[in-house]
């Protein structure tokens, strides 16, 4: 009778323990703050309200004026770049190749620097021949000197906004073999694309998808300019304005989610890298799910669904039909972070799947959850490991007795 009793006992306690956690879910429901979500297949049901689009008030101290005048000013030197500079009959002594060092300066050998800070080459020109006949090197005459540029180096600008990662960034940077000159010999003039509005939107981190591109901002000196970029998503024509150092650029937001935004262009990034983990069954690690650093880079545009066959959590066993899924994710605006969670067979069988797939951001993380199957089994095993060695104890005490 005893032994009766006991049995009933652990198998009460297993039978519990398998229907506590198939009742439960295969992962965790999250609680997020009402302004934690921001992309509208954030929410259910779909929600693609916007906000008011960003106002912006001048800057103190500065002079608007046409994008047109800025593109037609002449280029501004900055450091790193190499000018050729030749000397009315000099001998080798002053004639050379320059570059201007990292406070902006021109430095020649007997001469004092010269500041070459928001300065063009031909206003270069103009002060060296000044410097040489005021030093008593060169009689006055109309031009003493020539100054040409051979190579435009990389530049600081600032970006702000709403990109993905404002701050400091460099652009027009080109490695030592890919100078102007080294292959072809003396050599004068440089284009260098990468010094451009773009390119420096693309160095923070592409723009987000609620950026205003037909008001991008760019503040240089004490003259500012508005520029459409719009043109440069369809093709069209679009001023791609030439940067200076020291440029600040601003991209305000419109507070609306565009869709649109959402893939690979001059002002976007080409890809994301995100983070990733699927330890379901039946892969018990990363390694075996085949998860490296190439399925984690996926192209800019990628949605959910789809960083989810690339994280190996689709597909496979019925048992292990309809496993969940975690997205976490961070508000641009607010800095919060919001975590969501699906079903993954739900969205696969769902006609209006797209309204609960969300697009994937830079440094979004995915992980992926057993389905409730899958825990009965494990509580199955977990229950036959533990009845094992009671049934042993309890047999062993019913003969003692």
């Amino acid at each position: 009778m005893r032994n009766i009793r006991s049995s009933v006992t652990l198998l009460a306690i297993a039978i519990s323990s398998m229907l506590t956690l198939s009742a439960c879910r295969s992962a965790p429901q999250p609680e997020n703050l009402d302004t934690a979500p921001w992309m509208p297949e954030h929410a259910v049901p779909y929600d693609s309200q916007c906000g008011q689009p960003e106002s912006l008030p001048p800057p103190p101290q500065a002079t608007q004026v046409p994008p047109e005048t800025l593109r037609a000013a002449p280029a501004i030197v900055a450091p790193g770049d190499r000018l050729r500079v030749d000397v009315m009959g000099d001998s080798g002594d002053l004639s050379s190749l320059y570059v201007i060092d990292e406070y902006g300066q021109l430095d020649m050998p007997g001469l004092p620097a010269i500041d070459t800070t928001q300065q063009s080459v031909k206003e270069i020109e103009t002060r060296l021949g000044q410097l040489l006949v005021r030093e008593q090197l060169v009689r006055p005459l109309p031009r003493v000197a020539a100054v040409s540029l051979v190579e435009r180096a990389g530049i600081f600008v600032f970006v702000q906004g709403s990109v993905f990662n404002e701050g400091t960034v460099r652009v027009g940077e080109r490695p030592v073999e890919n100078r102007v000159g080294q292959r072809e010999g003396p050599a004068t003039g440089d284009a260098n694309t990468e010094r451009s509005l773009s390119a420096a939107l693309r160095a923070a981190g592409g723009v987000r998808p609620d950026a205003d591109l037909a008001h991008v901002r760019v503040l240089r000196g004490e003259r500012w300019t508005e520029i459409d970029l719009t043109g440069l998503l369809s093709g069209e024509v679009a001023l791609d304005l030439r940067l200076a150092a020291q440029d600040r650029i601003y991209v305000p937001t419109t507070h609306c989610f565009a869709p649109e935004l959402i893939r690979p262009s001059p002002v976007t990034p080409p890809g994301i890298r995100i983070y990733m983990s699927n330890l379901s069954r039946p892969a018990a690690s990363n390694a075996t799910s085949a998860i490296g650093k190439e399925t984690t880079s996926l192209p800019y545009g990628t949605r959910l669904l789809q960083g989810l066959v690339a994280a190996n959590c689709v597909g496979g066993s019925a048992m292990n039909a309809h496993r969940e899924a975690i997205l976490i994710s961070t508000n641009p605006f607010n800095g919060e972070t919001f975590v969501m969670a699906r079903d993954v067979e739900a969205m696969l069988e769902s006609a209006d799947r797209d309204r609960v797939n969300p697009y994937l951001m830079p440094g979004d993380a995915l992980a992926c959850y057993d389905s409730r199957w899958m825990n009965v089994r494990d509580a199955i095993s977990m229950a036959g490991d533990a009845l094992g060695p009671a049934a042993t104890v309890i047999l062993i005490n019913d003969v003692s007795q």
